[in-house]
């Protein structure tokens, strides 16, 4: 029986919480924040923008969708690349998609804000720019999520999960916030993009000089590092450990990706909506107006971590009860939201929502990541990551369908797709992991 190898440690890689190297994780943390809060802040900006382009809000909605569906099909593409490529090169090309997608969009909003393009080539260009993100930037989200899981296991690699989820969360915090700080002539609302890929470049010197390179340098070694086995028993070298490929279907992870696909779409409807009923309800000027969104979209964040900082340790919750628990705080933030009258009701019941989430991710990624063996961690975490962009295929345009409807119809129909998620979870107590 063979036992894992593993690196002396020393004062300067002294383990965190997790069982990884503080600096290591920070830097994992670093990334995903940097991504979180680059696209949070574009989020935020797109409804001022689009309303000063005079573009139809379905199209603002749209912008996102073929980014989605190339994130979708790219992400388990890279997720199979980390074996032979190594994690953290796969963290660089997503960094990099991030960087060029950025400076891509933020240039082209500034010269159609400044009249020097047509709107529909703007956003024409702005989709092209999306594209890159979602065909590069996707290498980034499953090579962090492969990189905690090979190295953590049972409720170490939940906590460590739901503290990455964060990072998205803590991203959803600065973007908004510093965005109105980037606005400055002569770029405007496009300022804060191009600001972002410069945070972007510095995050990929950071990872460059101080991750250490994962990748194999001797081929009789396998494919990466020997993977810690979960729930006891020695660690199996990753060249010794024979497998079928993981199938979506597969019956341990199926259900987790029904769960996500539909929780995510009920996700991305609404914030795909949000700004435009800040916009309508406050009915000020768009400049004005965009600070609310800003503000709105930071307390929302402030309770998603406040679930997955401190909730989750405290109620030491499993993935099943994490999405259930998440599911009905979803879908009563999500009816406060929509009959809201003033931005005080506004800003309480999308946080309601987002406390919902803060407990519904980290359930859902650990949930599918406890489901199957260590050997099978790159492909699940390529699935996670694409069941993730699944839901910004359509929802944000659905979302913006019924917006039209009525103001009210997207949180409506949330509510009823997150209480209906709830429900069958309650009837379905043979959910299970390797943990529960």
């Amino acid at each position: 029986m063979r036992k894992a190898v593993t690196a002396p440690r020393s004062g300067a890689a002294a383990m965190s919480g997790y069982g990884i190297p503080r600096e290591r994780f920070a830097l994992l943390f670093g990334v995903t924040v940097v991504a979180a809060a680059g696209n949070t802040a574009m989020q935020s900006l797109l409804p001022a923008i689009g309303r000063e382009l005079g573009v139809a809000d379905i199209y603002v909605a749209l912008t996102f969708s073929l980014s989605a569906v190339i994130w979708v099909v790219a992400a388990p593409y890279w997720a199979r690349r980390a074996d032979q490529r190594g994690r953290r090169a796969l963290m660089r090309v997503g960094l990099y998609g991030f960087i060029v997608s950025m400076l891509m969009c933020g240039a082209i909003l500034a010269a159609g804000l400044l009249h020097w393009l047509t709107p529909g080539i703007v956003f024409l260009v702005f989709i092209l720019g999306r594209g890159v993100y979602g065909a590069w930037g996707s290498a980034s989200p499953p090579a962090v999520q492969a990189y905690v899981a090979a190295r953590t296991e049972g409720d170490q690699r939940t906590n460590a999960l739901a503290a990455i989820a964060s990072a998205f969360g803590l991203g959803t915090i600065i973007g908004p916030a510093v965005a109105p700080l980037f606005i400055f002539p002569p770029l405007g609302l496009a300022a804060p993009m191009i600001v972002f890929a410069g945070i972007g470049a510095i995050m990929l010197v950071a990872l460059v000089a101080r991750l250490p390179d994962d990748t194999p340098r001797n081929p009789a070694r396998g494919p990466i590092a020997p993977y810690p086995s979960i729930g006891g028993g020695a660690p199996m070298p990753a060249e010794e450990a024979p497998h079928l490929p993981l199938r979506w279907r597969d019956p341990r992870v199926l259900p987790w990706h029904v769960i996500g696909v539909v929780g995510g779409h009920g996700q991305a409807a609404l914030f795909g909506v949000i700004g435009f009923l800040v916009i309508d309800r406050m009915d000020v000027p768009l400049a004005d107006a965009q600070q609310w969104i800003a503000i709105v979209l930071m307390v929302s964040a402030g309770a998603s971590l406040l679930a997955q900082w401190w909730l989750i340790p405290q109620l030491a919750l499993g993935p099943r009860r994490m999405v259930i628990w998440g599911a009905v705080l979803a879908a009563a933030g999500s009816l406060i939201t929509g009959y809201a009258s003033g931005i005080y009701e506004i800003t309480l019941g999308f946080a309601v929502f987002s406390l919902g989430f803060g407990f519904f991710r980290p359930g859902f990624t650990s949930g599918a990541s406890l489901a199957v063996a260590p050997h099978e961690q790159n492909a699940v975490a390529g699935m996670v990551t694409s069941v993730n962009g699944m839901a910004y295929i359509a929802a944000p345009a659905i979302g913006i369908g019924l917006y039209g409807l009525g103001m009210a119809a997207p949180f409506i129909a949330v509510a009823l797709l997150m209480a209906a998620l709830a429900l069958s979870l309650l009837l379905r107590p043979n959910l299970s992991t390797r943990a529960e």
